[in-house]
């Protein structure tokens, strides 16, 4: 006879219908629930570190206790600040910027079965590490292969019957995102109609504007900084030629010196603060003047996460770890999910366009 096993989800749905049936108004996970906030306290990183404990102490009110840890992001630091953890009694630990933080930390915070997500950690190597020993590490940041993997899709789904150029501007990172990119359209039965390089940090670039018209490209993927695409779209413009640029994560940063002209593509991750899900969480901080930049959205949902995660594992039984991977969270990032490699399950990148003032998604440019 074939025997029907809940899902972690129907679990969660259990622990919701109990909580609202005590009537207490207190989440029943609430009491004497900690969660330790890994972020530096001193140093060139505090302000970072403010941004995380800010996030995460506004997500908590009333449903945990924050207790803060410093990070050093020493080398050899992590068994220590790892046996700083446990000692806390928290059930899960949100933060790490630094890979030194985890680098030995992560067996002491499996064998304490506390698990780890990370807001910036983005090293694949420490992720092989913990899937292939089981450690409960969990990454909100993207992935290394992320940019490039979403800036060929983007080029895929919306350049196809474009002739398209791949530029690099002959970096090592530059010219290892192109490559990726050409290798995976390829693969996927498209090929640029023209690839080359440049000379960063020039004043004009109307060389190789001229190289582009001469080989009837109407779209530009370049893996360049802001202020090399600022002048390539610029000289593009005035030489009267109706290039469209697209560039990766690097395009976020100050608009000078040149500024980047409207009309100019990134794939980048959107700023959280301008997309809805994040609207109460928003409108809560500045009535108590904060501002919710940097890392204090991705911290504020990593508790949110901790929160919910914690409700599916008390209503099932399941350790904390199990309840993280595979269940969708709402959070002030939009709905969130761990995929059982404990990375992101949708990739957070998007094809955003310069509106003259910042970046927007395409449909809301004007």
């Amino acid at each position: 006879m074939e025997t029907t096993v809940p899902t972690l989800r129907a679990f969660r749905n259990i622990a919701l219908a109990l909580s609202l049936a005590a009537g207490a108004g207190m989440p029943v996970h609430a009491a004497g629930l900690k969660i330790a906030v890994v972020a530096p306290d001193g140093g060139n990183l505090q302000v970072l570190g403010d941004q995380i404990r800010l996030g995460a102490e506004f997500a908590a009110r009333g449903k945990a206790e924050i207790v803060p840890v410093g990070e050093s992001c020493a080398e050899g630091s992590g068994a220590t600040l790892a046996a700083e953890i446990v000692k806390t009694g928290a059930v899960a630990a949100i933060g790490f910027l630094c890979t030194e933080s985890l680098a030995g930390g992560l067996p002491v915070l499996a064998a304490a079965r506390i698990p780890a997500i990370t807001l910036s950690i983005r090293s694949d190597v420490l992720m092989q590490d913990a899937l292939k020993k089981k450690w409960p590490f969990f990454r909100l940041a993207p992935s290394t292969g992320a940019e490039r993997d979403a800036v060929a899709e983007a080029i895929f789904s919306h350049w196809k019957d474009k002739p398209f150029a791949l530029l690099d501007d002959g970096t090592i990172l530059s010219r290892e995102m192109t490559d990726a990119v050409r290798q995976i359209l390829e693969q996927k039965g498209m090929s640029a109609a023209f690839i080359d390089n440049f000379r960063p940090a020039q004043e004009v670039q109307t060389q190789l504007i001229r190289r582009l018209k001469k080989a009837n490209v109407t779209h530009v993927f370049a893996a360049s900084d802001r202020n090399d695409m600022s002048i390539l779209a610029r000289d593009a413009k005035a030489a009267g030629i109706p290039l469209v640029f697209m560039g990766g994560d690097a395009l976020q940063g100050m608009n000078q010196p040149v500024p980047l002209e409207a009309g100019v593509l990134a794939v980048t991750l959107p700023n959280p603060a301008t997309m809805a899900p994040a609207r109460a969480a928003v409108e809560l901080m500045q009535k108590d003047g904060k501002i919710p930049e940097g890392y204090v959205l991705p911290a504020y949902s990593s508790v949110e996460i901790v929160l919910d995660a914690s409700e599916i594992a008390d209503g099932s039984g399941a350790p904390l770890a199990d309840a993280l991977a595979g269940t969708p969270f709402s959070t002030a990032l939009g709905t969130v999910e761990f995929g059982q490699d404990h990375e992101l399950a949708v990739n957070p990148y998007r094809m955003l366009v310069w509106d003259g003032n910042a970046f927007a998604a395409p449909e809301d440019s004007p």
